[in-house]
């Protein structure tokens, strides 16, 4: 396929006109005209990049991507050198931030509750909503959400209340535990934690786990990657890059 068409597909498919987001969605880096391998992985570091080159890739598509709000702009250092590489072996970079968050198929929170077979009941202000099969202990929960996305999640736990309905947002939305007690949900979930969040889950009675920014937003680009390979006949591979955090 032509690279102006994975870049019109992706960019209406993901919807990226309805977003004011933190960095440009889409097209970064231009690379070569003609797109036979896709390569897919949540963030576009230099192992990414390495990785990519090595497999013979004509172009990356991640969730984290360049030219964030408030970051320095001039191309030095690790950042300049990330870009060099890519422009040297004239591979493109798409990056895709707050519309592969919410998409209701393809989207990080859509695809973590399918890994983890939540009843999406409802989507709030960029809170999900939902149910666990049956009532459970917050431990059941914890024990099969570190078993399906390979993590070490880290509980802090709001009092005994079994688990019915639950809340979530991948990624940085440690900031959206407010919302989610006000929903009144027994557990929220989200990637990373800050040190007020665990003062507010023990005084508010909820449950919280951070279950790692990385390990959350691996699925949407996966989903996203393989609906192209399926539509465009082209090939696609995820390349996982470890990260702890």
């Amino acid at each position: 396929m032509q690279l102006d068409e994975l870049c019109h597909f992706c960019d209406d498919y993901l919807s990226i006109n309805d977003f004011n987001d933190f960095c440009p969605n889409g097209l970064q880096i231009e690379g070569k005209d003609k797109i036979n391998h896709l390569v897919t992985g949540v963030t576009a570091s230099l192992e990414l990049i390495d990785a990519a080159i090595e497999q013979d890739a004509d172009a990356i598509l991640v969730h984290h991507g360049y030219f964030w709000k408030g970051e320095s702009q001039p191309l030095v250092g690790y950042k300049g050198n990330r870009i060099r590489r890519l422009m040297q072996n004239d591979i493109s970079l798409l990056a895709y931030h707050l519309p592969l968050d919410y998409h209701p198929t393809v989207g990080n929170n859509a695809q973590l509750a399918n890994k983890m077979d939540w009843l999406v009941t409802e989507q709030l202000d960029g809170l999900w909503i939902g149910e666990v099969s049956q009532p459970c202990s917050v431990d059941v929960v914890l024990d099969e959400l570190g078993e399906k996305i390979d993590s070490n999640p880290l509980l802090i736990y709001g009092g005994d209340r079994p688990v019915h309905r639950i809340a979530w947002c991948t990624g940085a939305a440690q900031s959206y535990i407010e919302k989610a007690v006000a929903a009144g949900v027994d557990l929220y979930i989200s990637g990373e934690i800050s040190e007020q969040t665990v003062h507010i889950a023990r005084e508010t009675g909820i449950h919280y786990i951070a279950a790692g920014h990385h390990a959350t937003e691996r699925y949407g680009v996966q989903a996203l990657g393989k609906l192209i390979a399926e539509r465009f006949s082209i090939y696609h591979e995820y390349i996982e890059i470890d990260n702890p955090v």
